[in-house]
């Protein structure tokens, strides 16, 4: 028997959901802004809407829908049903399951985005031919999901798998969730833009472009330096580069624990694909002990992009539903 499943990933700025079939393909879609001021009840109602209005627009012929799931920016407990932290929205240990099961008649899981977007890539995406996949996803932040004989890790309370606060720097940069040295502040968007800026401040050649444009528009942004690499220039490039090879570092670490056949790069900067690639493996092959003396994982872009935590949290959802 068909069946589908509803996932709702939600996010600073907008709440995503989509209708997905068990094939991982979305057949009915819809997007809204995140209410603003992080008023937690009102994105608790968002999502109930957006839920119902989804369920009426399933189409029949793909099957019943049987569950929903909800990826949410931060700490989700093991049993999937308690928020424990989210950094932007002002849930502390909140019953968000229970929450949604008192207005919805459809079986309801809560999962960590970055562990969705990572289940989707896995099951769909660049990490369909492997049963061992760390994922990486660099955006304004490091999100990280690890797959390991097929299955999602969590850890013993749910949390595991936050891999963007790694420490990497003793006594390093300081850190949004209050350790010093975590990766996320060498190898993320934000850690890329700063990275730029302070080429631009050395001057020189190399500098030249990226001082030009930030003089010119008062700041960097992404898509500032995403331009400047698509066009070559060594100052961006430089900055992309010392940011890839800090995640090679990472994946070093990472390797010697997991041991994955293959890592999956997403996000934002990763659209950079090969630029971004080629100094995380030469970082990875230089920090990686005992090299040679086994396989190496494969270094790929994610494929899924903008849908993955959709599809992810669908997906997360109909196998707990059809495992109880």
């Amino acid at each position: 028997m068909l069946v589908q499943a509803i996932g709702i990933d939600i996010g600073g700025t907008k709440i995503a959901g989509g209708v997905v079939t068990e094939l991982g393909e979305i057949v009915a879609e819809r997007r809204v802004p995140t209410p603003t001021g992080n008023d937690s009840e009102a994105i608790v109602q968002a999502v109930v809407t957006m839920i119902r209005e989804l369920q009426a627009e399933a189409p029949a012929e793909h099957g019943q829908v049987v569950a929903a799931g909800v990826a949410a920016p931060g700490f989700i407990d093991a049993a999937q049903s308690t928020v424990y932290y989210t950094p932007n929205i002002p849930w502390r240990n909140e019953p968000l399951r229970a929450r949604l099961n008192s207005e919805l008649d459809l079986h309801i899981t809560i999962d960590n985005d970055a562990n969705a977007a990572g289940w989707a890539e896995f099951r769909f995406g660049a990490g369909r031919l492997v049963s061992d996949m760390t994922m990486l996803t660099i955006g304004t932040g490091v999100g990280g999901a690890i797959v390991t004989e097929d299955r999602l890790f969590r850890g013993g309370f749910g949390t595991g798998g936050e891999l963007g606060h790694m420490r990497m720097v003793p006594n390093g940069l300081a850190c949004g969730c209050g350790a010093f040295g975590c990766i996320e502040q060498y190898g993320s968007g934000r850690a890329l833009l700063r990275m730029a800026g302070e080429v631009a401040d050395r001057g020189g050649d190399a500098g030249r472009a990226l001082a030009d444009v930030r003089r010119a528009n008062g700041t960097l942004t992404g898509h500032d330096v995403a331009a400047l690499m698509a066009q070559g220039d060594a100052g961006a490039l430089e900055a992309l580069t010392e940011l890839g090879t800090w995640l090679g570092q990472a994946c070093a670490s990472l390797s010697v624990i997991l041991d994955p056949q293959l890592f999956v790069i997403g996000g934002g900067v990763a659209q950079s694909g090969e630029l971004l690639l080629a100094p995380i493996r030469e970082a990875y092959r230089s920090h990686l002990p005992a090299r040679g003396f086994h396989p190496e994982p494969e270094f790929v872009i994610a494929e899924l992009v903008n849908d993955a935590g959709v599809v992810g949290a669908a997906d997360l959802a109909r196998v707990h539903a059809k495992a109880i």
